[in-house]
C-alpha cells in the first residue's frame, strides 16, 4: 500500500461513516412519526354537558393497549372505562361514566406508531366551566429514558448488523471468492451476525417496557414480553432470529465448503473444487440463491413492521423497501469488506483489479437502486412536492437528499481510490516477483557462463596433446 493512498483510504471511510451516520441519526424524527391532529372535545375547550367518550384521530394508524389512553377527573382519578375502540381509519375513542361533574379534565395518551415508535401526549377540556385545579401528567414519552436510549442504540446496531453481513457475504461471492479464505473477512461477516442477534435479542426483551412504562424493572417482565409476541414488532423480531439461525448455516458453508473451491494463488479465479467445475457452479448458485433468499427475509423483517406495511401502496411499498435495504447492504457493506481486504489480506491472497472492477459495478447499482427506491419513499411518505418545504418532516427529507448526493459522490471517489490501491498492491507484488526472478536468473547465466569456460579450456588441453611429437613423449618417459 503506498503511503500517499492510505491517508486518502482513511479519509473516504470517515467520510462515508460520518455521513452514513448523520443518514441513521436523522431516520428517528424524519421517520414521520404518528401525532395527534384532532380530537372530540377538542384541545382546551369547554362543553356544556359531560360528553359519552373521547375521541382522538391521528396522522396514522397506531397500535393502543387497554391503557393507551386515559381520561382523569379533576381530583386524579380515572373516569373512562372499557378498552380504545377503533371506529374507523385513525380515530380512536373511549368511553366515559356517565353524570360526571364540572371541571377539567386532563386525556393522557400513548400509542405506538406504524414505524414502531411510542408517540405519547395529553390535553384539557372542560365541563361546564374550567375548574381551580387541574391534574398534572407527566407526558414524556417512555423512549425518552434509559430504556427508550438502550432501544434506539439496538436499533442502529442491528441496521449495521446486517449491512456488514449481507454486504460482506455479497462482496465474497460476487466479487472476491478467495475472500472466503481471508481471515480478516471472516471475522468481519461473523460479527455482523453476532450484532444482528445480539441486538434483536436486546430489542425483543426492550420492547415491552419500551412501548408502556419505560422502566428498566419491565424488561424482564414475562407478561410484557408475551403481549409483545403477539404484536407485528414481536412476530417480526421472531422471525428475524429464525433467519439468523438459518444465516449461521449460510456462513458455515460460505466459510467452509466454498473456502475449499476458492484458488488462493489467483485473486480473480475460484478454482475447481474436489467434485469438479460443474460441483463448484452447483455450490455457488446455492449459496447465491439461498443468501438472496435470508437477506431479503431479514429486509423484510424490517420493512413489515415499520412504515412501509401502513398507508399507500402498502403491497409495493414492503417490497421497495426490502430492496432499498438490501442496496444499503450491498453498497455500503460490500464497501466494508473490500477495504478490510485490500488492509488486511494476506500477501499470497491479493486482492486483484477484477474483483475492484466487479465491485465497482455492483456498487454503481446500488446507488442507482438507492436513488429511485428513496424517491419513491420519500413521495409516499410526503404525498405532495410543496410538502418538501411546507413540512418538518419534508425539510429533513431535503437534508438527508443532500447526504445521499455525499453519498454518490463518495461512492465515485471510492471507485477511483480503490482501484488505484489495488493497482499500487498488485503493482507492488509483480515488482518483487520481477526482482526476485531477475535475481534467479542471474545466478542461471552465471552458473552457465562458468561452465562453458570450463568445457573450452578442457577442449584446449586436449588439443595441445594430440600436436606433441612421439619421440618426445619417449623421451620425456
Amino acid at each position: 500500500m503506498t503511503q500517499t493512498i492510505a491517508p486518502r483510504v482513511r479519509t473516504l471511510v470517515l467520510l462515508i461513516l460520518a455521513v452514513a451516520g448523520a443518514l441513521l441519526a436523522g431516520a428517528a424524527p424524519a421517520s414521520a412519526h404518528a401525532a395527534l391532529t384532532g380530537s372530540d372535545p377538542a384541545q382546551g375547550a369547554v362543553v356544556d354537558t359531560a360528553p359519552s367518550q373521547v375521541s382522538l384521530t391521528f396522522s396514522e394508524p397506531v397500535a393502543v393497549g387497554d391503557d393507551s389512553v386515559r381520561v382523569l377527573d379533576p381530583k386524579g382519578e380515572r373516569v373512562d372505562k372499557g378498552e380504545p375502540a377503533d371506529p374507523g381509519g385513525t380515530t380512536y375513542s373511549v368511553r366515559l361514566v356517565s353524570g360526571l361533574p364540572d371541571g377539567t379534565y386532563t386525556v393522557a395518551y400513548q400509542v405506538v406508531s406504524a414505524d414502531s415508535h411510542p408517540v405519547a401526549g395529553a390535553f384539557t377540556f372542560s365541563i361546564g366551566a374550567p375548574s381551580e385545579t387541574t391534574v398534572s401528567v407527566d407526558a414524556q414519552g417512555s423512549d425518552e429514558g434509559l430504556v427508550g436510549w438502550l432501544y434506539g442504540f439496538g436499533r442502529y446496531v442491528s441496521y449495521a448488523g446486517f449491512v456488514v453481513l449481507a454486504g460482506g457475504a455479497a462482496f465474497v461471492l460476487a466479487c472476491w471468492a478467495p475472500g472466503a479464505r481471508v481471515r480478516a473477512v471472516q471475522r468481519l461477516v461473523v460479527a455482523g451476525w453476532l450484532a444482528l442477534t445480539a441486538a434483536t435479542l436486546g430489542l425483543l426483551m426492550l420492547r415491552g417496557s419500551y412501548t408502556t412504562s419505560g422502566k428498566v424493572g419491565d424488561v424482564f417482565d414475562l407478561e410484557l414480553l408475551g403481549d409483545v409476541l403477539q404484536t407485528k414488532t414481536g412476530a417480526a423480531l421472531v422471525s428475524r432470529l429464525l433467519l439468523l439461525a438459518a444465516a449461521a448455516l449460510f456462513i458455515a458453508v460460505l466459510f467452509g465448503a466454498y473456502a475449499r473451491t476458492a484458488d488462493a494463488g489467483d485473486p480473480d479465479r475460484p478454482a475447481e473444487g474436489d467434485g469438479g467445475e460443474p460441483d463448484k457452479r452447483d455450490l455457488t448458485f446455492g449459496l447465491a440463491l439461498g443468501g438472496t433468499v435470508v437477506a431479503a427475509g431479514l429486509a423484510a423483517s424490517w420493512a413489515m413492521s415499520e412504515h412501509a406495511s401502513q398507508g399507500l401502496q402498502a403491497g409495493v411499498a414492503m417490497p421497495v423497501d426490502v430492496v432499498h435495504l438490501l442496496a444499503v447492504a450491498a453498497w455500503l457493506g460490500g464497501l466494508t469488506a473490500l477495504l478490510v481486504a485490500l488492509y488486511r489480506a494476506p500477501v499470497e491472497t491479493p486482492v486483484g483489479q477484477d474483483a475492484v472492477r466487479r465491485f465497482s459495478r455492483l456498487a454503481f447499482g446500488s446507488v442507482v437502486t438507492l436513488a429511485v427506491t428513496g424517491v419513491y419513499q420519500s413521495w409516499r411518505q410526503l404525498g405532495s412536492w410543496s410538502a418538501f418545504t411546507d413540512t418538518r418532516y419534508g425539510q429533513l427529507l431535503l437534508v438527508k437528499i443532500a447526504l445521499v448526493a455525499v453519498m454518490v459522490a463518495a461512492a465515485f471517489l471510492s471507485r477511483r481510490w480503490t482501484q488505484r490501491l489495488a493497482d499500487a498492491r498488485v503493482s507492488g507484488a509483480a515488482g518483487e516477483g520481477e526482482r526476485t526472478g531477475s535475481a534467479e536468473g542471474s545466478e542461471r547465466t552465471a552458473a552457465t557462463v562458468g561452465s562453458e569456460e570450463a568445457e573450452r579450456a578442457e577442449e584446449a588441453e586436449r588439443a595441445e596433446g594430440e600436436k606433441q611429437p612421439a619421440g618426445d613423449v619417449t623421451v620425456e618417459a
